[in-house]
């Protein structure tokens, strides 16, 4: 007899569980709206290369993220990061989404993030939520100094697959349910045995 499967729901992070990008709203509150705005500006030709398609998703946000806190402290990115999480992104959480969340936590199944987000403030969110696995795009850290690059791949596409599938292992031996929002989550929800594509 064929034991039986644990249940998984995974989720998607912006535009999913949020009514809002997380990233830009993270930059902000890191570097304030004037410089933020600034930047922008000056990004903007890449920034329209990436709307254009000329540039990756992942691309686009290393130069951002390169550009308005490469250099800061780990312990800099830490407290900006957690400062974040705690009082910023329970605000952009969808309604509908949450009951969702809510309803699999009730039932007790398994559940995991997966995210093209920043490790950094998507981990102590994840935790005060009471997910059981955060799966994100890394920081690279270098002797204590954010590099601007990534530690790994941007967790987008058929990445979230790969890491999803490193911390599983064999997909039949469990019942998934994926929820995403975009193309970046279509590998993902591929994967699941019950995929739900801009369900909230």
């Amino acid at each position: 007899m064929r034991p039986k499967r644990t249940i998984i729901a995974v989720f998607d992070f912006d535009h999913t569980l949020t009514t809002k990008d997380s990233l830009f709203i993270f930059l902000e509150s890191a570097v304030g709206r004037s410089k933020m705005v600034l930047g922008f500006l000056l990004l903007s030709p890449m920034l329209i290369c990436y709307k254009l398609g000329f540039i990756s998703n992942g691309d686009a946000k290393q130069k951002l993220i390169s550009y308005f806190i490469k250099g800061w402290s780990k312990e800099k990115i830490n407290l900006v990061s957690q400062k974040y999480a705690n009082t910023q992104l329970k605000k952009i959480l969808r309604s509908q989404a949450f009951e969702r969340f809510q309803w699999h936590k009730k039932k007790g199944h398994k559940l995991v993030l997966i995210s093209a987000s920043l490790e950094s403030y998507l981990v102590p969110f994840a935790r005060s939520m009471k997910f059981d696995h955060i799966c994100g795009t890394k920081l690279e850290i270098k002797r204590g100094i954010v590099t601007g690059k990534f530690l790994g791949k941007n967790c987008y596409g058929q990445e979230k697959v790969e890491r999803l599938q490193e911390l599983l292992g064999d997909f039949s031996n469990y019942i998934i349910y994926a929820y995403g929002d975009s193309k970046g989550d279509l590998p993902l929800l591929s994967v699941a045995n019950y995929p739900y594509y801009k369900k909230f």
